[in-house]
């Protein structure tokens, strides 16, 4: 039997989620990759009981999550059963639904028809009777807001949702979800944006609306997919994603100019005692609008390294400097 660390709550620090009163812990652990069908049941079972004795409380999964889709949420629901379900009342988990789950024209994007679905199968999946966030994944061209935050309005009133959230939405269409969900009385909890050292796209309007608006912040891909770690300081490695065509990053997208920033930021991180990947976590957690980092993680040693970032998440005034003037 599983019994946690009784000094889990002591190692790292959670901050209030905007204005509500829901702290997260200031590293999450998502479970994009990894967690699959085709993954190691054991490696990501002990990489789940490792985040949860290290006080990671919040659990980040999507109904497409795999692969194949559906699977990560099934894994993680065997185990939930197995060692969690004594602890569920201390954990956050979360789901969303946005991209294309299953065939036909309601498999995807943001109707009522398709969140509300999807959440029903997402709680199957997991053997859960409610997710303590549910997100609009990406917002639909297609649908009106009304709808899709209806939806959102929907699961919670159903008690299938505690909190709800937004994903993939820019600055405007955020504004405008946030005023429906205040409107219909459940308020969006946190939002969830692909944010890094080297994507920065957040910090044109959004987060000043999130800041605005009292509403969390939890970035997801902190270190651009591999690039903000010490994988690729020497060129491509064979292994690496980026090397893989039917991955996220292309070998298209790791610019000459981008590994020469990385290698720049690289020392800047040696003089702070960090790994790359150490200080661009921490440096999203300078912002004090960011609630918690979403890291990924492919086995228990690279979960503890990340976790580190947090022993150093101040930044002088000439480091951040030097910083913004690599990333130009």
């Amino acid at each position: 039997m599983y019994q946690a660390e009784k000094d889990r709550y002591s190692k790292i620090n959670y901050r209030r989620c905007g204005k509500s009163g829901i702290q997260l812990p200031e590293i999450s652990l998502g479970l994009w990759h990894n967690f699959g069908g085709v993954d190691i049941f054991e490696n990501y079972r002990s990489m789940l009981r490792t985040a949860f004795d290290r006080g990671i409380t919040h659990f980040d999964l999507a109904n497409n999550y795999g692969p194949p889709p559906g699977s990560a949420e099934e894994n993680f629901g065997i185990i939930f059963k197995k060692d969690f379900v004594p602890y569920r009342d201390e954990l956050i988990i979360s789901s969303k639904a946005g991209y294309l789950m299953w065939p036909g024209p309601y498999g995807e994007w943001g109707s009522r028809k398709y969140l509300i679905s999807s959440c029903d199968q997402s709680l199957k999946r997991m053997g859960l009777d409610y997710v303590d966030i549910f997100y609009s994944h990406r917002p639909d061209p297609n649908t009106p807001m009304e709808e899709t935050m209806g939806a959102l309005d929907t699961l919670v009133r159903q008690g299938k949702a505690l909190y709800v959230g937004l994903s993939n939405y820019d600055a405007q269409q955020t504004k405008e979800a946030l005023a429906i969900l205040k409107q219909l009385g459940t308020p969006c909890l946190i939002h969830q944006p692909k944010y890094s050292m080297l994507v920065r796209e957040p910090e044109n309007g959004l987060m000043d609306v999130l800041g605005e608006n009292g509403v969390g912040c939890i970035p997801f891909s902190p270190l651009a997919q591999g690039l903000l770690t010490n994988k690729y300081l020497k060129g491509i490695p064979e292994d690496s994603r980026a090397a893989k065509e039917s991955g996220f990053l292309q070998i298209n997208q790791v610019l000459p100019e981008t590994i020469t920033k990385v290698k720049a930021l690289n020392e800047i991180a040696e003089t702070r005692g960090q790994s790359l990947a150490q200080m661009a976590i921490a440096w999203l957690l300078k912002d004090s609008r960011v609630t918690t980092v979403l890291i990924g993680a492919s086995k228990v040693s690279q979960l503890l390294d990340s976790l580190k970032a947090v022993e150093n998440k101040e930044f002088s005034d000439e480091e951040l400097a030097k910083i913004e003037g690599i990333l130009g």
